[in-house]
């Protein structure tokens, strides 16, 4: 990236215009910012957990419960845009105070986000837990800015879509475990209490912010390579919205996050259907997990096939491995015929990841054309076929958001962090979408058929990964 300059002492000279360092010695430095990934995935899916729970604590409708997720992602789009206003008319801020530096900002704004769902609590008042969740989310549109383009350039270029993956797989983790261990503390540590109360949600975020006031202080004593740059060097003008493929990258971000959001968010209530599984809070909180785990799985699955690997032999046999600790382990925390039933879709993904032939846009467009049928069946389909199909959705969803982002911020140069705050910004769709599908479902009073909303989402993708993604400049 022009204008930033690298003070690792064994990095390779940058491609023109691109201050790309070189590859093995940043081992290290991005296995510690995958912890930001980690982090921000567990308290992203929180957000699956708090819908339900709030809503029997305030007595919501569907539409007013999902304004959790549109306090949460309407922070994206609000910090993004203040953010890219500055870097446009003053210079970058990222450049000026290094990514270092705006990694633990984004920490510790999250953290206090996290301390004010103790009032939130306490004061028994829905509009202070969204309060307390646009300031969460504040501080990880922060991390997000910073730490994804971060990510993008430490190591070569032409294997920058496998890191995203590697990073964006670690993030998922945090996504299948949050709603284990959040239903467990939000739910099943209360059960069979007479009032309905807020208070079962203090104890994990005021967790969740030691956690990440801890991981700040990590982050600022770790020798993490140096990439900053003078922003006076950024040319002032909205320079990044000249590509093309980063405009429709853009829309498409704003798309895919609404549609995996909408979907997460109204799994548990889908899944409480009886024509689906007749399920309550407690017995579909680890179905959550399954949705969000296939992601995690999937972005294994798209770091080994889009690494820069000797042969694609060893890329298979990696893939193997993953999927046989991954059957072993649902075998061995649930049951046989879940196991199966997971390595089968397994299966499937792999045989879409072929016919992508590791191709990232290419990959794409196949995925989300899997997520259109899957959820077809859902939308129309009756019993557990249903109920697993949109299950499977996750594993689909698994490359979309790594690989999109890369692919719209190619060759942007000096504009990387400009360009990076605009598709952060398109994160809203996920405080758009969701409401959507919960009007959807109010007036229509069908749970199922509003997934015909998160649907159309994924018609944009189809479309991105063959045509949008291909680098033009807009006259």
């Amino acid at each position: 990236m022009a204008g930033i300059t690298n003070s690792a002492p064994s990095a390779a000279p940058p491609a023109a215009g691109v201050g790309t360092p070189g590859g093995g010695s940043y081992l290290g430095p991005l296995m510690t910012v995958t912890m930001l990934f980690f982090m921000w995935g567990f308290i992203t899916c929180m957000n699956d957990i708090l819908i339900p729970k709030l809503q029997q604590v305030f007595t919501l409708q569907n539409w007013q419960a999902m304004l959790i997720q549109t306090a949460f992602f309407g922070a994206y789009f609000i910090v993004s845009f203040l953010y890219f206003t500055v870097s446009v008319t003053k210079g970058d801020p990222i450049l000026r105070i290094g990514y270092k530096n705006g990694i633990i900002v984004g920490l510790v704004v999250t953290a206090l986000g996290c301390l004010l769902f103790l009032p939130a609590a306490d004061l028994h008042s829905y509009g202070l837990f969204l309060g307390a969740l646009f300031v969460l989310a504040s501080g990880i549109t922060v991390l997000q800015i910073t730490a994804n383009p971060y990510v993008s350039i430490l190591g070569p270029p032409e294997s920058s879509s496998s890191r995203m993956n590697l990073t964006q797989a670690l993030n998922s983790f945090g996504t299948t475990i949050a709603p284990i261990i959040g239903g467990y503390l939000i739910f099943d540590q209360v059960s069979g209490a007479g009032e309905v109360t807020a208070e079962s949600v203090k104890m994990p975020y005021v967790g969740l912010a030691i956690t990440l006031i801890v991981i700040a202080v990590i982050i600022k004593l770790a020798r993490l390579p140096r990439l900053t740059g003078d922003s006076t060097t950024v040319v002032a003008g909205s320079g990044a919205l000249r590509h093309r493929h980063l405009v429709l990258g853009i829309i498409c971000i704003f798309m895919y996050v609404g549609g995996e959001v909408a979907v997460g968010s109204m799994l548990i209530n889908y899944l409480k259907l009886p024509q689906i599984a007749g399920l309550d809070e407690s017995g579909a909180k680890h179905f959550l997990s399954f949705y969000w785990g296939g992601a995690m799985i999937g972005r294994f699955f798209g770091a080994v096939a889009l690494a820069q690997l000797r042969s694609n032999s060893l890329k298979y046999v990696i893939m193997a491995v993953i999927a046989a600790v991954t059957f072993g382990a649902v075998f061995a925390l649930y049951d046989l015929s879940q196991a199966l039933i997971i390595l089968g879709l397994i299966t499937v993904n792999f045989g879409v990841l072929l016919l992508g032939r590791f191709i990232p846009n290419r990959t794409v467009g196949l995925y989300a054309t899997a997520v259109l049928v899957l959820l077809l069946i859902g939308t129309f389909g009756q019993g557990s076929v249903a109920m697993w199909a949109v299950i499977a959705v996750g594993l689909f969803n698994s490359v979309m958001f790594p690989t999109i982002f890369d692919l719209a911020i190619k060759g942007l140069g000096v504009h990387t962090s400009q360009g990076s705050s605009l598709l952060v910004m398109a994160i809203v769709g996920g405080a758009i979408v969701p409401p959507l599908q919960g009007v959807f479902a109010d007036l229509t009073g069908d749970v199922q058929l509003s997934f015909l909303v998160p649907l159309l989402c994924y018609l944009y993708i189809v479309y991105y990964g063959f045509v949008g993604y291909r680098t033009r400049a807009l006259s």
